[in-house]
Formats: C-alpha cells, sequence, structure tokens
C-alpha cells in the first residue's frame, strides 16, 4: 500500500475539518444545540454549558468526503462507510433528541440498542455476502479459531456494540477523544498497510486527519463538543477497521483506552448495584482524575500517553514480535 495515499488522504480530511469547522460551529449556536452539563460532575465543567455541541457533523463530513475521495470501492469499503455512517446516525439521533426535544437522555437505553443491532445486522449481512473469514485470530501468535458463522457474527454485533460505546464513554474532556482516537487510527492505519486492506488503511486516515481537524476547536478550552455523532462514527470506523483487517482482538490492546473507560463504568455500576458503594468518585475513569484534582490538560495529556503506549505494544505484538 502507498503510504503517500495515506498521508494524503489525512491533509484533505484535516483540511475539509478546519475548512468546515468556522462555518458549522456559528450555524450551531444560532441553532442553539448548546451541550448540557451534568450538576453531579466536575464542578469545572458548569461554565461549558451552552458550548455548542453535535460537532460531529465536521468529523464525518469530512471523514466521509475524503474516504469516498481516496478509497478503492470494494466490499471492505462498504463495511467501512456502513459501520461509522451507521453508528454515526444512532449518535446524531440521540444528539438530536437531547437538544431539540430537552430530554437530556436522547434515545431510550431500547431505541438506542435497536439502532446499533440494526447497524450491525446490515454489517454482518455484507460480511456474508462477501464470504468472509470467520476465524478469530491472536495476533502475534499462531493461534487461531473458527466456531463457524452462527459464533463469529454474533461475536461482531456484540464487539461493535462495545466498541462504540466504550469509544463514546471517553468522550468527556476537551481534545480527549480526539486525541486518544488520532493515536488508535494510525495504529490501525500500520495495521491495515500490514493487511494490504487499502480501504481501511485509507479509512483510518479519512478518520485521523477529521479528527485531528476537529481537535483545532476541541482542545481546551473547546469551542465545540463532537456529540454522540462524533463519537459513535468514530467507534464505528474502528471498530469496522479492526474486523476487515482481521484483528478483531488487538482492538482490546490498541483500544486500551477505550477498553479501560467502559470497564471503569460497568465496575461502577455494578458495585453500586451489589454493595451500594462506588469505587471511582465518578465514571468514566476520566472524570474520576478530575475530581481527584487533575487538571483537564493533565488528564487529557495523561491519557493520549497511555494510548501511545497501548498503540506502540498492539503493533509490536501484531509483528508477531
Amino acid at each position: 500500500m502507498d503510504y503517500q495515499l495515506l498521508l494524503l488522504t489525512i491533509a484533505v480530511s484535516f483540511i475539509l475539518a478546519v475548512i468546515a469547522a468556522p462555518l458549522i460551529i456559528p450555524l450551531l449556536r444560532r441553532m442553539k444545540f448548546g451541550q448540557q452539563v451534568r450538576d453531579d460532575g466536575p464542578q469545572t465543567h458548569l461554565k461549558k454549558a451552552g458550548t455548542p455541541t453535535m460537532g460531529g457533523i465536521i468529523i464525518m463530513l469530512a471523514f466521509a468526503l475524503s474516504f469516498l475521495k481516496f478509497s478503492v470501492v470494494n466490499t471492505d469499503f462498504y463495511v467501512l462507510l456502513v459501520s461509522a455512517l451507521g453508528y454515526g446516525l444512532v449518535g446524531f439521533l440521540d444528539d438530536y433528541i437531547k437538544i431539540v426535544f430537552k430530554r437530556s437522555l436522547g434515545l431510550t437505553p431500547r431505541q438506542k440498542l435497536l439502532g446499533q443491532l440494526l447497524v450491525g445486522a446490515v454489517i454482518c449481512g455484507l460480511l456474508i455476502s462477501a464470504g468472509h473469514n470467520t476465524s478469530i485470530s491472536i495476533a502475534g501468535t499462531a493461534i487461531s479459531f473458527d466456531w463457524g458463522g452462527w459464533f463469529y457474527y454474533p461475536f461482531i454485533i456484540l464487539m461493535m456494540m462495545a466498541v462504540t460505546n466504550a469509544v463514546n464513554f471517553t468522550d468527556g474532556v476537551d481534545g480527549l477523544l480526539s486525541g486518544v482516537s488520532a493515536i488508535a487510527l494510525a495504529a490501525f492505519a500500520v495495521v491495515a498497510m500490514q493487511a494490504t486492506s487499502i480501504a481501511a488503511g485509507v479509512c483510518a486516515a479519512a478518520m485521523i486527519g477529521a479528527v485531528l481537524g476537529f481537535l483545532v476547536f476541541n482542545a481546551h478550552p473547546a469551542k465545540v463538543f463532537m456529540g454522540d455523532f462524533g463519537s459513535f462514527g468514530i467507534g464505528g470506523a474502528l471498530g469496522a477497521i479492526a474486523i476487515v483487517t482481521k484483528t478483531e482482538l488487538l482492538f482490546v490492546v490498541i483500544g486500551g483506552v477505550f477498553v479501560i473507560e467502559m470497564l471503569s463504568v460497568v465496575l461502577q455500576v455494578a458495585s453500586f448495584k451489589t454493595r451500594g458503594k462506588r469505587i471511582f468518585r465518578m465514571s468514566p475513569i476520566h472524570h474520576h482524575y478530575e475530581l481527584g484534582g487533575w487538571s483537564e490538560w493533565r488528564v487529557v495529556i495523561t491519557f493520549w500517553a497511555v494510548g501511545i503506549v497501548l498503540a506502540g505494544l498492539g503493533l509490536y505484538i501484531s509483528k508477531g514480535l
């Protein structure tokens, strides 16, 4: 795969995002698409109330245009596009309902689950029609197992639900998700080059450029938030790249920050329901550190650093070294 193509895709997507943001942010502000802030969260976040949200429009627009321009069109292309835009649409509906109908929770859990299941089913349909390999390998080893489609495709649906929600949980501090996702996507771009999947490589590159362009306006103090539209779209792209490159389990390492964020929520809820006690000051875990006195920048830089280490470890494992 030509790495110059990936660099060009990153550059074009970045420029598109940087151009689109100053046009879209004032529009979101005029439409009063402002962020609602939790009263029980860090007190420093209260001043963010009213900051334009649904900035995922910027990310997904830049991503889609550059991906459509530079990617080859094959089965991988459709899986990647449907996953990013499909899960992004679920997030868009969630954002829209929160803002327009003043429902703090947006889609109900059942509606959100149904949306994720439908997108996952479409992805599985595309994979089945292409005769996708249903084996699952442990990266860096010769170990693999294939229990057939009856196991693999339900696994894919559950995996995509886990990935998109884990990425969504990571969004909550200025610049946190933009940076962590760019790092994970960069690692998966390398994985895609190793797997010679042009579509997956271009998808990763297009999303890298989009989130970095968005980061220009999302870094502390953020001028715009991505909302669920952006976080679910990013999660959809990441999960689909892992699927088409046959590195499904490697996401646990490369996307380790997302996994940690999701586990902190699961453990917090389980502990409170079973013991009546919280493990963390607040979940997801980045808020735990904020309530412990860390500044937003300290949280962001620390999580970025952890993301870099885990991405490097994932690439090391993927080469079987």
